[in-house]
């Protein structure tokens, strides 16, 4: 039976809406909360024809940025064609720049999606529905603009009368919130004044007077241990002397100094001549090629790239960020020196994607696995079928039965409500499924010959940006289990490799543990390293160019998972 009535959510030729919505902070400040946005956005999906919502997207971030999970959601789905349109309250929950506004808009379109808002009449789809767009992209940036400028004026004006200026208060002092000015902490007023001893006078380093308080038992505000950056954070704020800083510029306060400015005066030319002093400098994060990817076993964080000064050379070397803020009171792993490590996984995964047999033996395996699974996923898609079958011949039965006048409206809207969103439900599931299904790939020869190839390209030619940029893309992890044990997990492309600045390692099943390979095992031989869908394991040991005996155990993913 086919309904004609504009309501039912199957009829030829229903467009597909997205839902996003956005606000900056918390919802009580704000003149549109979440819950007011998408109620008003439903509403208006239901008043007009055909149109059926599949998928809402929300976040909860400034608007200046277009680094949102639920943006970024958005637009991945778009690129997979899981929607025709998407609907916004205001323009401005989209984007507050012109330049983000026209960045969204451009891959919406190439996307074949079309832009909507609820509350401002445009259509993109037509070029003066475009300029419409730009213009509110403009006025957004002007308000934008014009609330900072009110924010910064009325800060200067509250430094100005000494005030605090929000945040939490420096160690040493408390917050009166009547008079929003510093007061003394009887508490901790004397490890404040410790530190500047410390560092000006026993003349220990930052990293020294957190170990030295660390060591007596002295804690920082949240109970932690002291590591150096809360120890310069002490350090460089000129509240200790009477001042409120704020845009480089030092008002006097009315509060009362903890230390005496010659002392604190001493400490800021020892923090320029150590080079402590963060403005003067100079970082460059391109140099670590694996930063981001180490993990420490033991503690769970990432190791951070760190470096130290001869006499003559600069070392660089690879820390845990727990021992790196805490010293070896926060983790006792092992620092790793750079240079090599790079090297060494560098030359582990080209050996890795040049070893046919070992590539081969795991691909096979992996799609006896996916053989298995077959089963299950299509009697999956087969019931999810079947329910949306049986959902679209219920809203029938109760349209039927509301046009020949034996159920009533009421009744009537309510069901068929809760089945539509039913229908949404499964429909998005079913898609997943499909989605998923249909990315079950093999990686090809010609993809993993890429892979290589540009990896071996951006190490003699490529800029160190490119370098860093690639490795992220084909490595998963490296996982620091000890100094004798280093356990990288690389990923096979499913496609050809392009090198390019702004290469972006898509996430996916990541694996939970990983075997590490005994030293018996001191041969090439393809073994299984992790039973687990979706991820190839190879074995693969050998001598690590650190340190003698060190032993790989590689995890090589199937595809990447977007």
């Amino acid at each position: 039976m086919h309904v004609s009535d504009k309501r039912s959510p199957f009829v030829t030729g229903s467009i597909r809406v997205a839902t996003y919505t956005r606000i900056s902070t918390d919802e009580e400040h704000q003149p549109f909360s979440l819950e007011a946005q998408a109620q008003r956005l439903g509403s208006y999906i239901q008043s007009q024809d055909s149109w059926q919502l599949v998928h809402r997207f929300t976040d909860q971030m400034s608007g200046s940025t277009l680094e949102r999970p639920g943006l970024e959601a958005a637009l991945a789905l778009a690129r997979a064609k899981r929607y025709d349109m998407l609907l916004v309250y205001r323009v401005d929950r989209l984007s507050r720049s012109v330049r983000g506004l026209a960045q969204v808009l451009e891959e919406l379109d190439h996307a074949g999606v079309s832009f909507r808002s609820a509350t401002e009449p445009f259509d993109t789809g037509t070029a003066a529905g475009r300029m419409m767009v730009q213009m509110l992209g403009v006025f957004a940036e002007f308000e934008r603009a014009t609330l900072i400028d009110r924010v910064i004026a009325g800060m200067e004006r509250k430094a100005a009368r000494g005030e605090w200026l929000g945040g939490q208060a420096p160690y040493g002092y408390r917050l009166n919130r009547e008079t929003a000015l510093l007061e003394p902490n009887e508490t901790e007023a004397p490890v404040a004044r410790l530190i500047f001893d410390l560092y000006t006078k026993k003349r220990l380093g930052a990293r020294g007077v957190a170990n030295y308080l660390s060591c007596h038992g002295y804690r920082s505000r949240p109970g932690q241990l002291w590591s150096h950056v809360s120890v310069l954070n002490v350090l460089r704020n000129p509240a200790y002397v009477g001042k409120i800083a704020f845009r480089n510029v030092q008002y006097d306060a009315p509060h009362a100094a903890l230390i005496e400015a010659d002392v604190f005066a001493k400490a800021q030319r020892l923090l320029r001549q150590r080079g402590e002093d963060a403005s003067t400098r100079r970082s460059n994060t391109t140099e670590f090629l694996l930063s981001g990817l180490i993990i420490c076993a033991a503690c769970g964080r990432r190791y951070v790239g760190t470096a130290a000064h001869g006499r003559n050379t600069r070392y660089r070397y690879y820390t845990c960020f727990s021992r790196n803020r805490h010293g070896r009171q926060g983790c006792r792993s092992d620092v790793l020196r750079a240079d090599l490590l790079d090297q060494a996984v560098l030359e582990s995964l080209l050996a890795t994607y040049a070893d046919t047999e070992v590539v081969n033996a795991a691909i096979e395996r992996w799609r006896s696995r996916a053989a298995e699974e077959a089963p299950d996923s299509a009697s999956q898609l087969r019931r999810l079928e079947a329910e949306i079958s049986g959902t679209k011949s219920a809203v029938e039965r109760y349209y039927s039965a509301f046009e020949n006048g034996r159920l009533s409206e009421s009744r009537f809207g309510s069901r068929v409500d809760a089945l539509e969103r039913r229908l949404t439900q499964l429909r998005a599931k079913l898609a997943e499924l499909r989605d998923a299904a249909m990315n079950i790939e093999a990686p090809s020869k010609e993809a993993i010959r890429s892979a290589e190839e540009a990896v071996r390209d951006a190490m003699l030619h490529g800029t160190p940006g490119q370098r860093k940029a690639l490795l992220k893309e084909l490595i998963v992890e490296v996982r620091v289990e000890s100094r004798d044990s280093i356990i990288p997990t690389f990923r096979l492309p499913a496609t050809p490799v392009r090198v390019t600045e702004a290469m972006v390692g898509r996430g996916g099943l990541e694996p939970p543990t990983s075997a590490v390979l005994g030293p018996e095992r001191s041969t090439n031989k393809s073994g299984e390293c992790l039973e687990m869908p979706g991820v190839i394991g190879l074995g693969d040991s050998g001598s690590f160019p650190i340190l003698a005996q060190a032993t790989f155990a590689l995890l090589i993913r199937s595809a990447v998972v977007p």
